[in-house]
């Protein structure tokens, strides 16, 4: 009998986050004061961050040891499971392996948690007593919900207005753990109301979001700021998905060639990715990692690397990214994790050294993928995570062609359960495909270019 799932003992759990930035061949460039053009210090970040975490910010130390308390909640859902897709390698007829990382099993069905709960920590050690935050298609809201509620926190989520209609009970869960909810744009900050008064019918952004929530934060001196994902802290949090996967797939008597997960701002892909980037960049092992963006926010793909803002107020330090401009108005497409301007400053570096690769696909070919992991593996994919899903399909149907067995991993990042709108719309036919236009790019390109430094 096959073995179809690989689980690790909870003595197991890694005890350090990885941090790429030690090993990357190119340190990622500073981000920067918009005001004067200098890199930012701590003091300009600290009426966001607490100060423990602005020092991962800028860590390059390679392994940041993970507190004893984070680890004793993180045994609620970890070490999760790696599983084999023995059902879609059947369907498919494919000689390639298929294993995922499955994240679905924490308290907000996705990998969010793994930084929501250190950010919460860190934050409650420095005597912070509310924490406000944006979210897209509602993952990230649902894990600082639930971090927030493990510290006695209040917490305060933005929520990008189409999801905020799209997927109710997103916001039924942030309420069960005890946050508050507001659609953004909104009339409770100054970005929100700025907004609204261009185009009182705005179906939000993440830059939107991340702009209201970064106002309420500076506007009160117990209050701080939390992001789901692009910062490198985050980044690094999330590196506990691909240091169990590296002993699970040992124990399978596997490594991967291939590597698949979605990019939004970035902490998806570089959960699983990192750990395993640090052979191909030491020389150790080779594997190829591709992120998987929406063909409609093609940051990655289509974008330029340039310092931006990471919101759309300009709150925010300039960041390093490859971006489609701040004031990018993305596609109300249902990946609402996926709909972000730019990609983190690490991954962005890794992309532009060659040492990840980048797709963007359609969100009917995903829906598709995702219909059929359902039918063959049993879970009901995120949005998001069908686009892995779609980019693995691709990559077993060419290992068909050329006729190898490959091994194939991919980060099963969470489940749909709670996004079954996104489904309902796809098999009425009211999903659409969104196609990018240089047109959209060259209309941010001139406010681009003027934010960077001479």
């Amino acid at each position: 009998m096959h073995q179809k799932k690989i689980f690790l003992n909870e003595s197991e759990m890694p005890e350090h986050w990885y941090n790429i930035v030690a090993d990357m061949p190119n340190k990622p460039l500073p981000p920067l004061h918009p005001g004067t053009k200098q890199p930012v210090g701590p003091e300009d970040l600290a009426p966001l961050f607490p100060m423990e975490l602005i020092k991962q910010e800028v860590s390059t130390e390679r392994y940041i040891e993970i507190p004893d308390q984070v680890r004793d909640i993180y045994r609620i859902w970890r070490p999760t499971p790696v599983m084999r897709a023995y059902g879609l390698e059947k369907l498919l007829d494919t000689p390639a392996k298929i294993y995922y990382k499955y994240e679905g099993g924490s308290p907000s069905g996705s990998h969010k948690p793994n930084t929501a709960v250190p950010q919460a920590y860190y934050n409650k050690k420095q005597g912070v007593k509310r924490l406000t935050t944006e979210t897209g298609a509602g993952q990230w809201g649902t894990a600082l919900s639930f971090a927030c509620a493990q510290f006695d926190l209040e917490c305060e989520v933005y929520m990008v207005r189409i999801s905020y209609d799209q997927k109710p009970y997103r916001k039924i869960m942030m309420n069960t753990f005890g946050a508050d909810v507001y659609a953004s744009p909104s009339n409770r900050t100054k970005a929100g109301r700025d907004v609204l008064a261009k185009d009182s019918s705005s179906t939000g952004s993440l830059g939107i979001a991340i702009s209201e929530a970064i106002e309420r934060a500076v506007a009160d001196e117990h209050t701080k700021y939390a992001l789901g994902s692009v910062l490198n802290h985050v980044l690094t949090h999330q590196t506990i998905i691909g240091q169990e996967t590296m002993k699970q797939m040992e124990y399978a008597g596997d490594y991967p060639d291939i590597i698949i997960a979605p990019l939004g701002g970035g902490s998806n892909f570089a959960g699983l990715a990192f750990p395993f980037l640090k052979n191909l960049i030491t020389g150790t092992k080779r594997v190829r990692c591709i992120a998987v963006e929406p063909a409609s926010c093609p940051k990655l793909t289509k974008g330029v690397f340039r310092y931006d803002f990471g919101d759309t107020a300009g709150y925010t330090p300039l960041l390093p990214m490859y971006t489609l401009g701040h004031n990018f108005k993305p596609a109300s497409i249902h990946a609402g994790g996926l709909r972000y301007h730019g990609a983190s400053v690490l991954c962005s570096q890794l992309l532009k050294d060659g040492l990840i690769e980048a797709q963007a696909l359609q969100q009917l070919e995903c829906f598709e993928a995702g219909v059929q992991f359902a039918k063959t593996e049993g879970i009901i994919p995120a949005p998001e995570a069908t686009h892995a899903i779609a980019q693995v399909i691709r990559e077993a149907n060419q290992a068909k062609l050329e006729g190898t067995s490959k091994v194939i991993l991919f980060n099963m990042c969470g489940h749909g359960f709670v996004d079954m709108q996104a489904y309902a719309d796809y098999f009425e036919g009211n999903l659409e495909n969104h196609f990018f236009t240089d047109k959209e790019l060259s209309a941010n390109l001139e406010e681009i270019e003027a934010l960077q430094p001479a």
